[in-house]
């Protein structure tokens, strides 16, 4: 049975969540814990699928930084940060705790958690380490982010699934059609090439010569380990 906790201190909202997962897949078993000394003994005791975490929980302003860590040093399990925090700010913070995706309040609806929740769980469970490359390793169950020459590479979860499918295929062109397969939302050829831009920003800012994603006109992108 999958097993997933919701860490929030919030009720109405851990309700809410609870309910969303409970609607979208039925069986799933959610425990809630409300505040941090409650969520660290369930996660040294028990075996999550999935940690749902806010950041603030009471009057502690970063506890949830203190449970990832905690989760770290247990398990590799996945953990979705739902906080109020700005994404802008924290997003990449908690990639670099390698936490698998940042949603802020407010900002995103029951469609869009339910999207990615499901994503990070099919993720975990049918990532497999890819075949070795000279530079780029990606594991996402045990790293939770690619790496390149050794340092993380902090990408969303959709550019990750991208990279990936690029990846994969190292040598072909992937077409449009392909890797519209892979998003969520925006399946036309412009939201594919921004993807394809946050990728290479990303990997541009450990590696200013990155060169591996090549642009094929009119048909797709591919990957080389030629640059």
């Amino acid at each position: 049975m999958t097993r997933v906790a919701i860490i929030e201190d919030d009720l109405p909202t851990s309700n809410q969540l609870a309910g969303w997962i409970a609607a979208a897949r039925p069986g799933i078993q959610v425990d809630q814990w409300f505040n941090r000394d409650d969520a660290e003994a369930a996660i040294a005791r028990e075996h999550y699928d999935l940690v749902v975490l806010d950041i603030e929980l009471g009057r502690e302003r970063h506890a949830g930084v203190a449970i990832i860590n905690a989760i770290n040093k247990r398990h590799a399990t996945p953990v979705l940060v739902v906080s109020a925090m700005p994404a802008a700010i924290y997003r990449s913070i908690m990639k670099a705790l390698d936490a698998w995706d940042y949603l802020q309040k407010t900002t995103f609806e029951e469609a869009d958690f339910i999207d990615t929740f499901l994503e990070i769980l099919r993720a975990a469970k049918d990532s497999k380490p890819a075949a070795p490359a000279s530079d780029l390793a990606m594991d996402p169950l045990r790293q939770r982010t690619p790496t390149w020459r050794g340092q993380r590479i902090n990408l969303p979860l959709t550019a990750q699934r991208i990279l990936a499918a690029l990846f994969e295929k190292r040598g072909q062109v992937v077409s449009y059609e392909d890797l519209f397969e892979v998003v969520k939302s925006g399946r036309n050829r412009d939201n594919i090439r921004k993807h394809v831009s946050t990728i290479r920003d990303a990997f541009r800012e450990i590696d200013p010569g990155f060169e591996c994603i090549e642009n094929i006109p009119m048909r797709g992108f591919r990957w080389t380990d030629g640059a």
